[in-house]
């Protein structure tokens, strides 16, 4: 009996992390069944929150993809990353904003995305069912776009010192996210402009729970591109030089596998990827800023390490603890406490990472 006791004790010292985990969600759950059973939560409203959470993951995800991927292939966290969201907003907006409004207003206020005396977000209507052409081929562009700014700074910063150090890599990546940043204030404007007629946005209502059209564009498209990404990975001889070289890179080369066609195809995905999630992101939220990638960047970076860095289903994983974790808080951060929402995903990631700290999907590389 002394030794069966002994071994429970001990097992319950190895599993004191998930034990308060358990306790902590069961607890949680306890409380939410009490709030929607009880009145003081509809089950349209925490649909609503579900939801929110689940369009604001689907980004967060979509971004990460690349961050995790820039990591696990080439060795460094790319701190540029939140700015090729922002240049894919931009370049993505501007040709949607052409040419939703060519024919009425001149090119270069449309080109400026409603700033410096351009056309209002209303003149122009701009949404997914009044100028879906529009939309598509922006998003066209921002992906486009991005890709080509993420090959030319590989061409012209990062490959030149491709052999260095991490520290290296990330303090240049530094530099480079503050050059791109400042290009757009240089381009467009530094303040925060509207983009989408919101007045002409149809919502659709599903149980109780409001769903834009602009979301539900978002999570189909995210969704798809995800997919794009793993079939990729698991089914093309590609996606298998991916994997092969981000688990070692040295048997990699002496394998055969084309080292730098790989890395090109890193960051054609990953620019891709930020392009599209940046162009989302303002589709969603009917603002564009010069600075919008660098404010997401930390979401982005605590989504990819909880699901385990170098993962992309880690990130995407991540990117949908986050969202939901920042919307659901608000079923108990009411009033001045809903600034809170944020933070509380940051703790959730420290709170994983004190019990798992390799991650969520840690010790999977790439795939």
């Amino acid at each position: 009996m002394g030794v069966m006791s002994d071994r429970g004790s001990q097992v319950v010292r190895d599993n004191m992390g998930g034990i308060i985990v358990g306790l902590s969600g069961l607890l949680l759950l306890a409380d939410l069944v009490g709030k929607l059973t009880g009145g003081g939560l509809t089950p349209a409203r925490f649909g609503g929150f579900v939801w929110d959470g689940l369009v604001i993951g689907i980004l967060i995800g979509l971004a990460g993809i690349g961050l995790s991927l820039t990591y696990s292939i080439l060795g460094f966290a790319n701190f540029a990353h939140g700015d090729y969201i922002s240049w894919g907003a931009f370049s993505g907006w501007a040709v949607a904003y052409l040419l939703a409004g060519i024919d009425r207003f001149a090119a270069g206020g449309l080109l400026l995305i409603g700033g410096g005396g351009g056309p209002a977000p209303g003149n122009v209507g701009v949404s997914i069912t009044n100028t879906p052409a529009s939309i598509v081929a922006g998003l066209i562009v921002a992906v486009g776009f991005t890709v080509g700014v993420s090959l030319l700074v590989d061409r012209l910063v990062y490959r030149p010192i491709r052999e260095a150090d991490g520290i290296t890599l990330l303090i240049a990546s530094i530099g480079v996210a503050f050059a791109l940043r400042y290009l757009i204030v240089f381009f467009f404007y530094n303040g925060r402009q509207g983009v989408t007629d919101i007045g002409r946005i149809p919502t659709y209502d599903l149980a109780g729970v409001v769903i834009t059209a602009h979301e539900l564009t978002i999570v189909i498209v995210g969704l798809l591109l995800m997919l794009g990404v793993h079939l990729l990975l698991q089914r093309t001889k590609l996606g298998k030089a991916m994997r092969a070289m981000a688990d070692n890179r040295d048997l990699a080369q002496v394998t055969g596998i084309p080292v730098e066609g790989v890395i090109r195809t890193t960051w054609i995905l990953g620019g891709g990827l930020a392009g599209a999630a940046g162009y989302l992101v303002v589709l969603t939220q009917g603002t564009i800023a010069y600075n919008l990638g660098w404010l997401l960047l930390l979401l982005i970076f605590a989504a990819v390490i909880m699901g385990g860095i170098g993962s992309v289903y880690g990130a995407i994983v991540g990117g949908l603890v986050i969202g939901l974790a920042s919307r659901l808080s608000l079923i108990w951060l009411t009033g001045d406490l809903s600034s809170f929402a944020e933070p509380v995903a940051f703790g959730l990631m420290i709170f994983v990472l004190l019990f798992r700290p390799e991650g969520i999907f840690g010790g999977v590389s790439t795939a």
